[in-house]
């Protein structure tokens, strides 16, 4: 499941081995609570990689599923030991089996299921 393998590389020490997972053309979406953020390459993405905030940050998958090219996943991003969201993602991956496109929804104030 390479929605997964994405995730992992995010949240490792070196983030930019995520882009190793990405089509050229690579096509993004992230919505965060009031802004979004958007782009039509990889090095849109990596430019959005650049810009993170270097902290303590896993995402912690509740619930996954694959249906043919879609890849899916819910969960919580958790900071320093502290949950500050939950969020939905999804990937349509590529015969190649790299990540095509990707779009997320990250939410503050609502969870779909309990993190426990």
């Amino acid at each position: 499941m390479v929605l997964r393998e994405y995730m992992a590389r995010m949240d490792g020490q070196d983030p930019e081995k995520a882009l190793e997972l990405l089509e050229p053309d690579f096509r993004f979406l992230i919505a965060l609570p009031g802004a979004q953020r958007s782009g039509t390459s990889r090095a849109d993405f990596a430019e959005y990689i650049a810009g993170r905030a270097a902290v303590d940050r896993t995402h912690e998958i509740k619930r996954y599923s694959v249906d043919g090219d879609v890849e899916t996943v819910y969960g919580f991003v958790v900071e320093k030991g502290v949950t500050t969201g939950a969020f939905l993602s999804a990937v349509l991956v590529s015969p190649a089996g790299l990540m095509a496109r990707y779009q997320s929804f990250f939410t503050t104030d609502f969870d779909l299921v309990d993190r426990a």
